[in-house]
């Protein structure tokens, strides 16, 4: 068994304005220095798997076709084996 920590962002040429929400909300709180935000989403996704290498390869068949837009995200993900 493997758990799946997948980090969703959207790339770095597309505009985020939920971003620039927080950024300038974090700006009215009075915390200085904050010079960009950037969105994203965490996925947690246990996989039941013999091998590491097959637990990558469903964890990158599970963004590409349903947690990530390949046109606007990026995602990355770590491998943990688990009980």
């Amino acid at each position: 068994m493997y758990l799946a920590k997948i980090r969703i962002t959207l790339r770095p040429s597309i505009l985020d304005p939920q971003g620039k929400a927080v950024q300038h909300a974090i700006t009215t709180l009075g915390v200085g220095n904050v010079a960009d935000v950037r969105m994203g989403k965490y996925v947690e996704v246990k996989i039941a798997s013999g091998s590491e290498k097959e637990a990558r390869e469903k964890t990158d068949e599970i963004c590409r076709k349903l947690l990530a837009n390949p046109v606007m995200e990026d995602f990355a993900y770590d491998l943990v084996r688990s009980e």
